[in-house]
């Protein structure tokens, strides 16, 4: 599991991904939910290369509602990205490395 994964909830989104001085990548995933495990390892990789430019947070959908519902998360997995408390990107579904790679590029 890579340290450079930062796991939020209801209580900490606030915290880690509004308040954060760098930009977040947020995936929204279920632990049933096929697609999210397949993106995991690419998740976990872009993590630890881009540890500096990027923060990677994973937040359960099934164990955080409030967060889901406040953001209208309908699919997952869902990526978001945000900077400065505000989304500025979002897919749906899984990517490819080079689609997450590109996805983070041209978002910040």
């Amino acid at each position: 599991m890579s340290d450079n994964i930062t796991h939020v909830t209801d209580d900490t989104f606030e915290q880690e991904v509004l308040q954060s001085k760098s930009p977040v990548l947020v995936d929204y995933w279920a632990e049933w939910c096929g697609p999210c495990k397949m993106i995991d390892p690419l998740l976990r990789e872009v993590a630890d290369e881009q540890g500096e430019k990027i923060k990677i947070a994973k937040l359960n959908i099934d164990e955080n509602p409030s967060t889901t519902n406040q953001f209208k998360i309908r699919g997952i997995p869902t990526l978001m990205i945000f900077q400065d408390g505000k989304v500025q990107g979002m897919k749906v579904g899984a990517l490819t490395k080079s689609s997450l790679q590109g996805f983070i590029d041209e978002t910040i």
